[in-house]
């Protein structure tokens, strides 16, 4: 792709002086910066670009080399290589005191400057890990709700150090690696890269003597079984969430929790839909024809329930149960609806009786010999 005039790039007249160029390359480099505009290759593209130009016009020699003869006139000048040392300097300008520290902290990974170095025992209290555990329930157990126990493994605070993680008499100093800051910082040219100290973890202290338990991690793994309550019309996918029994915070932080994530296990009659239970039952030709009373099985310790089977039932009809269903997460008292599909078993072995009166029932009904097909949307 062919170059953009440097003038064009910053916005700027081709008359405009080194206070305009550097406010409109600062205005630009805030609005592109890759920590800005993560994973975004356009913005990253525009940061260069902007970058590219600015130490071209800020540059007098360039400039005039530029203005003269374009781009063909930098080349020769050690212009390609991006030494952005120049262009970092001349932020210094743009920028004064803290306002130019907080820029740079801000888009080049900073932070570490604003960690005080006061001495050891700076480390801050942190909140313990959250833990995920997965539970499998029965289909009954999820509709009616059910204690359980669950056995996990959780870190703890230290009993031998109080958690300090340095042996008693003991204690922390400061970083040698850091000086306390917590961050090692990396410069190239323009760019300034913090990252966390490897020595102290980001702490800006180290401990003096380990603790002998935990070996100084101020933390040990134990195995912990609590009971926990799963609620009447709990679905999978759902959790239960029970504050402070996650790992244990560092340097004296609360714990974390834990989240209990449900499975429910498939039924082998019973399936569900939100609040609503389906089952399928099959009746014989005669109860489907004439009608019937029957006792359906529901899913709670397979109570019964009296059903009735109107006359003229057809194949799939699907018959319903008010208030036999599941119960609503947060309002137990009420509860979705039972739907029974109707199945017509047609028997494949009768006895000669049987075949009699069906013959019989055949030759008195008014049986179809060329029946017409059923419209589709009169079976829904």
């Amino acid at each position: 792709m062919a170059k953009r005039d440097y003038y064009d790039v910053l916005g700027v007249d081709r008359g405009a002086s080194k206070d305009e160029i550097k406010k409109a390359y600062r205005r630009l480099a805030v609005q592109y910066h890759p920590d800005r505009n993560p994973g975004e290759k356009q913005a990253e593209e525009k940061f260069k670009e902007a970058t590219e130009a600015y130490e071209v016009l800020a540059d007098e020699k360039k400039r005039q080399a530029y203005d003269q003869f374009g781009f063909a006139g930098l080349e020769g000048m050690g212009f390609g290589a991006h030494d952005f040392s120049s262009v970092f300097r001349d932020f210094e300008d743009i920028f004064d005191g803290s306002n130019f520290t907080g820029f740079f902290d801000s888009f080049f990974g900073g932070g570490g400057r604003s960690r005080s170095r006061g001495g050891a025992g700076r480390s801050s209290a942190r909140r313990g890990a959250d833990l995920r555990y997965e539970l499998e329930i029965s289909f009954a157990d999820a509709v009616f709700g059910e204690k359980k126990e669950i056995t996990f493994t959780r870190n703890e605070s230290c009993g031998e150090c109080g958690g300090t993680g340095a042996d008693k008499g003991s204690g922390k100093k400061i970083c040698p690696s850091c000086g306390g800051t917590g961050q090692v910082r990396r410069s190239s040219g323009f760019f300034s890269i913090a990252t966390t100290c490897p020595t102290c973890g980001g702490e800006g202290e180290i401990i003096e003597k380990p603790c002998s338990a935990c070996g100084g991690k101020g933390l040990v793994s134990r195995r912990r079984t609590i009971k926990i309550t799963t609620p009447p019309g709990i679905e999978s996918g759902k959790r239960i969430n029970i504050s402070g029994q996650g790992d244990g915070g560092s340097n004296g932080g609360p714990p974390g929790d834990l989240y209990v994530y449900i499975h429910v296990l498939a039924h082998e009659y019973f399936e569900r839909d939100g609040n609503d239970l389906y089952c399928v039952i099959p009746i014989s030709v005669s109860q489907a024809a004439l009608g019937a009373e029957i006792f359906v099985s529901t899913l709670k310790n397979s109570r019964k329930v009296k059903l009735k089977i109107p006359p003229g039932t057809q194949n799939s009809k699907m018959l319903r149960l008010k208030s036999e269903g599941v119960p609503y997460l947060h309002s137990p008292d009420r509860r979705g609806d039972l739907y029974i599909k109707i199945l017509v078993e047609i028997p494949t072995k009768i006895s000669s009786k049987a075949r009699s009166l069906l013959q019989e029932l055949g030759s008195v009904s008014e049986e179809q010999t060329s029946p017409r097909p059923v419209r589709l949307s009169d079976l829904k």
